[in-house]
């Protein structure tokens, strides 16, 4: 292979260029993004594509025999982790974009209040999921978590300070058990795809919002389930994972998300309002400041955003 031609197969090409190559829309080649279908390199806030990662996709279509990607997923169902945040509730809405049909999975699990499930529900309703259940588990039994036991939840922290160790708020070993149930649920209900909202950026301290973990429970899964050993592969999508707050964000808009319906503080009044002040707080905030527009959430007073 020529020099010349080295350099050809390691050019970066811009979302536009992508679609262009793939001739499909810029809105396709989010969706297939979105579905971990095509894997992008994030260079500052700009997405690029590896000439040879359009090349992958369009091999595997084609030995796959497929046709476009809509087409295909058009008709199956998906189980969605809805906690009633932000994050679980643009995942509802990518999952919906690509064509899934939903049912929505919460827990009832010992935290702090009843107010994202009370969201969670809202949201459900509005964007007409087929199914909602939601699951009584006592996670508060073990503690360990500023969410489940009589800990205090941390404030006014810097976006450095979050980022150093693990916080107070992780609750042991939840996204597992999480995951367990919708695994469950999903085979119960014929589906082969779970959708949960985790991010690596904003939570990098948290060990089961990773990318080797998702991963790692995909392979058990596909390994544990009668489903999957009979032939049918099922797959954990967690679209936002490599997503900035302020991305994700903007993704909600992008897709008609009424952010006004979701709650995200770890300690809200008893009125529901908001801190302001815990780090859930802090990274919505400055996503929505990064945006240009302001949370439409409620809040306990004017808060700053980190």
């Amino acid at each position: 292979m020529t020099n010349h031609e080295t350099d050809e197969r390691s050019l970066m090409l811009s979302v536009k260029e992508a679609a262009g190559a793939l001739g499909i829309s810029v809105s396709g080649v989010y969706r297939l993004i979105d579905a971990g279908d095509l894997h992008r390199i994030k260079v500052g806030s700009r997405t690029l594509f590896e000439r040879r990662e359009l090349e992958r996709y369009v091999a595997d279509r084609r030995a796959a025999g497929a046709h476009e990607h809509a087409e295909t997923e058009e008709s199956k169902l998906a189980v969605l982790l809805l906690s009633g945040g932000l994050d679980s509730t643009t995942t509802l809405a990518i999952a919906q974009d690509l064509g899934y049909r939903t049912a929505a999975i919460s827990f009832r699990y010992g935290q702090r209040h009843s107010l994202e499930l009370e969201a969670a529900q809202a949201i459900a309703r509005r964007a007409g999921v087929e199914q909602h259940v939601i699951v009584d588990i006592d996670l508060a039994k073990f503690g360990g978590s500023a969410l489940t036991a009589d800990i205090d939840v941390p404030k006014s922290r810097s976006v450095e300070e979050m980022g150093d160790g693990i916080p107070a708020t992780y609750v042991p070993a939840r996204n597992t058990v999480f995951l367990s149930f919708a695994l469950a649920w999903a085979e119960v209900l014929g589906a082969d795809d779970i959708f949960l909202g985790v991010n690596a950026l904003d939570y990098s301290g948290y060990p089961d919002c990773r990318p080797e973990y998702i991963a790692a429970f995909e392979r058990m899964a596909n390994l544990a389930t009668k489903r999957a050993v009979e032939g049918q592969r099922l797959r954990i999508h967690a679209p936002l994972i490599a997503l900035s707050k302020a991305e994700i964000i903007q993704r909600g808009l992008q897709l008609g998300v009424d952010h006004s319906l979701t709650r995200s503080c770890y300690d809200p009044t008893p009125a529901g309002a908001a801190c302001g002040e815990c780090d859930s707080c802090l990274l919505r905030l400055k996503g929505f400041a990064e945006n240009g527009i302001e949370d439409p959430a409620p809040y306990r007073a004017t808060p700053i955003a980190a």
